[in-house]
């Protein structure tokens, strides 16, 4: 088949257009070339544009399946709608479960969607990230038709090339544990953790493509399959090391100035607001063949892949604790929390 990937050489592309060429598909990748160029760069029609800028590029052509990664914008998205109607025979976007409007509540693809007071806006920050991707998919369903269009949101994406930090914080740092030291964590050991492989995603992306299943899918580890604790002691057995974990509740991490998500890279408190935004419906997509690997997997895969950088790209910038922060963290703990 011939495939068009929108921005294919970061993290989940990457791993999307790898997946491709081990099927032996024909594949054109549209990116801007601002990410080094991987290793597949030579097996592939490469088209450089900047999709806010111009699609020029994308003029002519035809394709099967047009798989869209980097639509973040509902202008984007009608624009690139747009330009490959009639030559692209089904269209895949990837989304986010942050569409969804309310995480107090278990959410299923049928669930409401989130709003923006300014549907207009183009700025994409944490407040207006999710229903923009909710406009996205909106916007594509009407240029193309539901039945030509596959949605799918996954949950927090890790693995390989994350580029986010966020996921392979946790294995980095229990890898640089000494026997016995003390590393906080956020929570409680049964708090729930969902997020999705990024190989895992792209075999499922492929699925819905190869057999033109249009529709929407939530793309998320099954909820309640994995603890807090569960992913703790995965990146300890990939790690070799046996730290003591520190539990923190969430009031006293506020106390102490530490955020959730970004310091404490991975967990929501899961109450309130967030109540369920770790338990999100995975079954519609389990049924049309979405399969996840088992977490060990995935945490020893992130570790070697950090562990095979340049050590200056080895530095966490984007998320987690600094060791003076971390150290001043457990001295306060210590005083109100008992370590397991």
């Amino acid at each position: 088949m011939r495939y068009l990937v929108l921005g294919g050489s970061r993290f989940v592309g990457r791993h999307v257009v790898e997946a491709l060429l081990a099927r032996g598909d024909q594949v054109t990748v549209f990116h801007r070339g601002q990410t080094a160029v991987p290793e597949w760069a030579t097996q592939v029609e490469r088209r450089l544009g900047d999709r806010r800028v111009s699609l020029e590029a994308l003029a002519h052509g035809t394709w099967d399946v047009v798989i869209d990664t980097c639509g973040y914008l509902p202008s984007e998205v009608r624009a690139a709608a747009q330009v490959l109607k009639g030559r692209v025979g089904h269209y895949v976007f990837i989304s986010s479960v942050s569409a969804y409007a309310d995480a107090t509540r278990p959410n299923d693809e049928t669930s409401a969607l989130g709003t923006l007071e300014d549907a207009s806006t183009e700025t994409v920050d944490g407040r207006t990230y999710g229903p923009l991707k909710a406009l996205c998919e909106q916007v594509l369903m009407r240029e193309w038709g539901a039945e030509h269009c596959t949605v799918i949101r996954p949950g927090l994406v890790v693995g390989p090339h994350d580029p986010t930090q966020r996921f392979t914080w946790w294995p980095a740092r229990v890898s640089r544990a000494h026997p016995g030291e003390l590393i906080p964590v956020p929570g409680h050991p049964n708090d729930p953790v969902q997020f999705i492989d990024a190989r895992d995603l792209a075999a499922f992306v492929l699925r819905v493509a190869e057999h033109g299943l249009a529709g929407v899918f939530n793309a998320v580890t099954p909820p309640a399959q994995f603890t807090f604790s569960d992913m703790l002691e995965a990146c300890a057995q990939a790690a070799g090391t046996s730290p003591k974990w520190l539990w923190a509740t969430a009031a006293q991490l506020e106390q102490a100035g530490v955020s959730y998500w970004v310091d404490m890279p991975l967990w929501v408190p899961p109450v309130g607001e967030h109540a369920a935004f770790m338990r999100v419906s995975s079954a519609r997509a389990e049924h049309a063949g979405l399969r996840t690997r088992p977490l060990a997997h995935t945490v020893a895969d992130t570790l070697a892949w950090w562990q095979s950088l340049p050590q200056p790209q080895q530095a966490f910038t984007l998320a987690g604790l600094r060791p003076e922060r971390e150290a001043q963290l457990v001295a306060s703990l210590l005083k109100h929390t008992t370590a397991a």
